[in-house]
C-alpha cells in the first residue's frame, strides 16, 4: 500500500536545492561583495546598506493573529506566504521575522521558520544556531552580571551597590524551570556574596529588546550603559555605564547588531533577526532588520509575536514611534481551528465542523479588528485553511467579514506556497495602493505612567479596571524618582488571554487587570507592567519536542517542526 503520509517541514525544506547566498543578494540589487557571507546560506548586511529615504516611502505590512490557541495559528508562515505571493505579483518583497529561540524548538512550540511551502531556509540552521546572535546576547548579558557580582565582592572598585536591589538575573537559551530561582556566591571567601538570583530565557534579556531597538553602534552603546542596575545603599541609582561595561559589551555584540539574510523557499530574500517574546518584551525583530527590508523592496512583510493584543500592541506603540515607521496595512492571521476553541470546543474535535463554536469565538477575532483600527490602519482578515475546513465554516468568516466591512481571503501558503497566498496579495495591494491607512499611536509617550497603562488595559485588552498591587506603587514611585515616567509601556501578560487570566478565551469583558510588579528597561527604553503569574523562564513539557530531534550519521536532521 503506498504510503500517504504528508512529508513533514523538515522534510519539504530538505528536498529544496538551495541557492547560494551571493545569488539571493543579486536578486536585491546587491554585489555579493558586499554582503558578510557565513557559509553557502546565509549572510549578515552591514548597517551601512540602509537606505533611509527608501524606507521613509516604503510599504510595510505587519502580520498579527487573534489570540494564541494549543491549535495554532501560523502568522510565520502566512507571512512567507504573503512575501511569495506578492513577488509572483510583481511586488518586489521582502519578508523580515524573529530569530527562533532554542527554549521553545526544544520545548513544545517548535521552531520558527514558517511550514510547508512557506518556509526560509536553512530552517534546520536558522532553529538551531544560525550565526550566534542568541549566544552574543547571552555571553553580554552574562558580563554584566559578572561585573555586578564582581564589584560586590571588590575592595578597591565597590560602588556599595546594594545586593538585595538587584533585579538583573543570568540568562541562558534554554526551557529550564529548576534555574528559575536560585542561590549564587556560595562557597566561602572569594567565591562572591550570596544572594538570591536566578536565570531568564536569553529571549527575555533586556539586551535583546536593546538590539532591537538600537539605530546603530554607538546607540546599542549609550542603550547598554543605560541598564539599570540596582541602588547602592545611600538610595543613589548604578547604571551599567557606572560598571564601565558598555563598551565589552557592545564590543560583543558587533555581530549580533548586523542583520541576517536567508532566502525563502521560492528563491526570495528573506532577513531573520533577533527576536523578544511578545508576552514579556516587545516581540518584534529588529529596527534595523526592519529598515534593511525595507532599503531593497517594494513591500516589506513583518510579523509581530503571539496576538494583536501583545506583539502589534508594543510594534505600533514602541517600535513604530522609536523608528518614525507607519505600516500600511495589518493581517490579522485567523484559523477556524482556533476561533472554534475560543468558542468552547474542546482541543481533541477542532476538526470536526461545528459551527455553533465557530460563532461563539468570532468575538475574539472581532476584538483584534477593532484594535487594528484604533491604530487608523486597514486590516486584512487572512483565513489560514486546513483541509478540515468546511465550506460552512468559512462562510461565517466572510459573512463577518462583510458586516465589518473588512477585506478577508483564504491563506493556503502551507499546502501551496505563494500560489495559495495570491488572494491574499492581492487584498493588502488593494488596501495600500489606495492609501486606506493613517497610523496614529494609541498613546502619547509623554502620559503619565497609570494613564499609559489603563490605556492599553481598557481599550485593547477591554478591561474594566486596572489594580496596583503595594509593590507596583512602589514602583511607581521609584520610576518617577528616576525621572523614567516618559518612557512607553510593555505590559507583560499571558498570551492565551485578552485578560491577565489564560482560562478566560474569547472576548472577555468586565475584568480587572492586576499589575503586581513594574520592571524597569531603561537600556531598552520602556517600562515593563507584569500581570498575573507571567516568568521569564518557561519550562519543559512532560514530553519535550527534543525528544523527537535526531541526526543521521550524515548529518541529516530529523524531529524539527
Amino acid at each position: 500500500m503506498k504510503n500517504t503520509k504528508p512529508l513533514s517541514d523538515i522534510e519539504i525544506a530538505q528536498q529544496v536545492q538551495l541557492r547560494r547566498i551571493s545569488t539571493i543578494a543579486e536578486k536585491m540589487g546587491l554585489d555579493p561583495e558586499e554582503i558578510e557571507m557565513y557559509g553557502n546560506y546565509k549572510a549578515k548586511l552591514p548597517l551601512s546598506l540602509i537606505d533611509k529615504d527608501k524606507v521613509k516611502n516604503g510599504n510595510l505590512i505587519l502580520v498579527s493573529a487573534i489570540s494564541p490557541t494549543p491549535a495554532g495559528e501560523g502568522k510565520t508562515t502566512v507571512s512567507i506566504g504573503l512575501s511569495e505571493a506578492l513577488n509572483r505579483l510583481g511586488k518586489k518583497t521582502t519578508v523580515v521575522l524573529r530569530e527562533p529561540s532554542l527554549g521553545p524548538v526544544f520545548g513544545i512550540k517548535g521552531g520558527a521558520t514558517g511550514g510547508g511551502f512557506s518556509q526560509v531556509l536553512p530552517m534546520e540552521d536558522i532553529n538551531l544556531h544560525f550565526t550566534g546572535d542568541f549566544s552574543a546576547i547571552e555571553k553580554a548579558h552574562n558580563l554584566l552580571a559578572a561585573l555586578i557580582d564582581n564589584n560586590l565582592q571588590s575592595k578597591t572598585n565597590n560602588l556599595g551597590l546594594d545586593a538585595r536591589t538587584i533585579s538583573l538575573k543570568r540568562v541562558m537559551d534554554v526551557n529550564d524551570r529548576a534555574l528559575r530561582n536560585i542561590v549564587i556566591g556560595l562557597g566561602g571567601t572569594g567565591s562572591g556574596i550570596p544572594r538570591e538570583s536566578g536565570f531568564d530565557i536569553t529571549a527575555a534579556s533586556e539586551i535583546m529588546a536593546i538590539l532591537c531597538l538600537s539605530e546603530d553602534l554607538d546607540d546599542l552603546k549609550r542603550r547598554l550603559g543605560n541598564i539599570f542596575v540596582g541602588y547602592t545603599f545611600d538610595k543613589q541609582p548604578v547604571y551599567a555605564r557606572d560598571l564601565n561595561a558598555e563598551g565589552a559589551m557592545t564590543a560583543l555584540l558587533k555581530d549580533a547588531i548586523k542583520p541576517n539574510l536567508v532566502q525563502t523557499i521560492e528563491g526570495n530574500p528573506a532577513i531573520i533577526h533577533l527576536g523578544p517574546f511578545a508576552n514579556i518584551a516587545q516581540g518584534t525583530n529588529s529596527v534595523i532588520a526592519t529598515r534593511m527590508g525595507m532599503s531593497f523592496s517594494d513591500y516589506t512583510v513583518t510579523e509581530a509575536g503571539f496576538g494583536f493584543d501583545l506583539g502589534a500592541e508594543k510594534f505600533f506603540n514602541i517600535k513604530c514611534q522609536s523608528a518614525g515607521l507607519s505600516p500600511k496595512a495589518v493581517v490579522i492571521t485567523t484559523t477556524i481551528r482556533a476561533l472554534k476553541y475560543h468558542g468552547g470546543a474542546a482541543l481533541n474535535t477542532l476538526t470536526v465542523p461545528n459551527v455553533e463554536a465557530l460563532v461563539n469565538g468570532l468575538p475574539n477575532l472581532e476584538k483584534h479588528l477593532e484594535n487594528a483600527k484604533l491604530y487608523g490602519v486597514t486590516p486584512v482578515i487572512a483565513i489560514n485553511k486546513f483541509l478540515t475546513d468546511s465550506d460552512e465554516e468559512i462562510a461565517v468568516i466572510k459573512e463577518l467579514a462583510g458586516r465589518l466591512g473588512v477585506k478577508v481571503a483564504m491563506a493556503e501558503g502551507w499546502a501551496k506556497g505563494g500560489e495559495g497566498a495570491l488572494e491574499l496579495a492581492e487584498k493588502v495591494i488593494e488596501v495600500v495602493e489606495k492609501s486606506q491607512s493613517s497610523f496614529k499611536p494609541l498613546y502619547r509617550w509623554s502620559s503619565d505612567v497609570v494613564t499609559k497603562i489603563e490605556t492599553i488595559a481598557k481599550n485593547i485588552y477591554g478591561a474594566a479596571n486596572v489594580e496596583f498591587s503595594p509593590k507596583a506603587k512602589r514602583d511607581l514611585k521609584t520610576i518617577s524618582d528616576l525621572g523614567l515616567e516618559g518612557l512607553p509601556i510593555c505590559i507583560a501578560k499571558t498570551q492565551k488571554s485578552l485578560s491577565d487570566d489564560p482560562k478566560l478565551l474569547g472576548r472577555p469583558t468586565g475584568f480587572t487587570l492586576n499589575v503586581r510588579e513594574i520592571e524597569i528597561a531603561a537600556g531598552a527604553g520602556f517600562l515593563i507592567p507584569i500581570t498575573g503569574d507571567m516568568m521569564r523562564m518557561p519550562g519543559l513539557p512532560a514530553h519535550p519536542a527534543s525528544e523527537r530531534i535526531d541526526i543521521s550519521a550524515e548529518g541529516n536532521i530529523s524531529g524539527l517542526i
